[in-house]
């Protein structure tokens, strides 16, 4: 009996690492992108243009721009280039978790800061 639990316990860890969520982030570098997240009962939408360094980002007809720096393929830290006030100064760091079809899951939250967010993003275009 105890042979078997200890199989058993040693297989878990294989037959569970064999699993990976599908992460092809080279695919959203780029492209035309829309976010939309409830906020008190309301659902707002952002909308962004992302190219190699840059990302425009249109919210409730403001446009802002800010910097990427790509850190790996998954990972970025984006920086307003034209902050408004000391918040905005704050450079944020994203985060790919998963890829599915033309969307992606994502966490954010200022450098430094251990508090994370999570989202999904749809790519509307390339």
């Amino acid at each position: 009996m105890i042979k078997r639990i200890f199989y058993f316990a040693t297989l878990i860890p294989f037959l569970t690492s064999c699993y990976q969520q599908e992460r092809n982030c080279a695919d959203f570098k780029t492209g035309t992108f829309k976010f939309e997240i409830e906020i008190d009962g309301e659902i707002k939408t952002s909308t962004f243009t992302r190219m190699d360094d840059i990302e425009i980002e249109t919210y409730e007809g403001k446009v802002d721009t800010s910097s990427i720096r790509w850190v790996n393929d998954c990972e970025y830290i984006l920086k307003k280039l034209h902050p408004k006030n000391m918040a905005e100064e704050k450079a944020v760091n994203m985060r790919i978790l998963t890829t599915k079809d033309n969307t992606y899951t994502f966490e954010y939250g200022l450098v430094g800061d251990s508090r994370r967010e999570r989202g999904v993003i749809e790519k509307i275009s390339e």
